[in-house]
């Protein structure tokens, strides 16, 4: 199924990286026009773009593009330098290093082109990542929709949409995916602070797609599973450990905790890329500590007494045993994950 139908928050443009810039939603539309490494590794650290599968696909971008500044320095020195740039920008999410690992081994095929048929080559392996990730999201969706009847609201955390992606989305794509089966979805929306992915991003996808959505505070979520209002919890995830725990946005563990606490099934969604199988459990997956100023403050305004610091763990790890199943685009894997996510890797 072709992607051109689907909205995507990034796109290639001829020689220039159409980027819409996340953080000025959902008040502007601001889109981005990048034409270097450094440009989107800048983007990518500071969230213009964010979701691991999008930022996979920017950093693929970034190293296609890297070839292009640099004058006499030999393009291996230069793809290198971009590589390690768009490395340092996000730690845990794992499709950041998968996209790159990939545009390396492409790059070594065709260093000995000239320069502008190596980046011409590179620039079509991104094309290819891009593309498959839309034609993953669809196929997450597909399995996903499943799970969902619409009886009640599904609960999603941050936001795991098309913006997180390079179009669908993983657990709105399962959300999609149920409303295209003909499901009377709906959606609770946590606010997921400090950043506040769910009602700035997740609302203004869903509500843009028709799909009716409310939006609670991350405080609420345990008041709305107690009392039965919960069909399921749709997460997406930014990197799997081989035995099935799960890092995501801060704030998921709880949760996936309080879902457990409440007999409500828990479900994350995300392709084949996001696992991990290096990492053998949560414990080793590197979580990134943002700075804490992005607590104190909100919208540029503080909401602090100066002086006072805060944390920022942008993650957390949901340890397996609260994973209710995982909606990959190979399939749905179940417990024990060392076994069933194995098994969809290699089909």
């Amino acid at each position: 199924m072709s992607g051109a139908d689907v909205f995507r928050p990034l796109y290639r443009d001829g020689g220039v990286l159409r980027l819409l810039d996340q953080r000025r939603l959902p008040a502007e539309e601001v889109w981005l026009s990048l034409e270097r490494a450094p440009e989107i590794a800048i983007a990518i650290r500071d969230m213009a773009v964010r979701g691991a599968p999008a930022i996979g696909v920017a950093a693929a971008y970034g190293a296609a593009f890297s070839l292009r500044s640099g004058g006499s320095t030999p393009v291996e020195e230069r793809f290198a330098t971009a590589r390690r740039l768009l490395a340092a920008t996000r730690p845990t999410a794992v499709n950041l290093f998968a996209a790159l690992e990939r545009m390396e081994r492409r790059f070594l095929a065709v260093a000995d082109r000239a320069p502008d048929a190596a980046e011409a080559a590179l620039v079509a392996e991104a094309d290819a990542i891009a593309a498959e990730d839309i034609e993953s999201c669809r196929r997450i969706g597909r399995f996903g929709a499943a799970l969902l009847s619409g009886e009640r609201a599904v609960l999603t955390h941050c936001n795991a949409g098309a913006l997180a992606t390079a179009g669908y989305g993983t657990a709105l794509g399962v959300i999609r995916g149920a409303v295209e089966a003909g499901k009377p979805i709906r959606v609770l929306a946590d606010e997921t602070r400090p950043f506040l992915q769910g009602a700035r991003l997740t609302a203004w996808e869903l509500s843009r797609d028709g799909i009716p959505v409310e939006i609670i505070t991350d405080s609420m979520a345990g008041h709305f599973l107690s009392r039965g209002a919960v069909e399921a919890v749709v997460v997406g995830a930014d990197r799997i450990a081989a035995n099935g725990d799960v890092a995501n946005k801060i704030g998921t563990y709880g949760l996936a905790v309080l879902a457990k606490e409440n007999g409500v099934p828990f479900y994350v969604a995300a392709p084949m890329t996001t696992v991990d199988f290096a990492c053998p459990d949560g414990a080793a997956i590197p979580i990134e500590e943002r700075p804490g100023s992005e607590v104190l403050t909100f919208a540029g305004q503080a909401i602090a007494p100066a002086g006072v610091s805060a944390r920022y763990a942008a993650f957390d790890v949901t340890p397996a045993r609260y994973v209710t199943a995982i909606v990959t685009d190979r399939g749905l894997c179940r417990p024990p994950y060392g076994e069933s996510l194995r098994a969809a890797g290699s089909a």
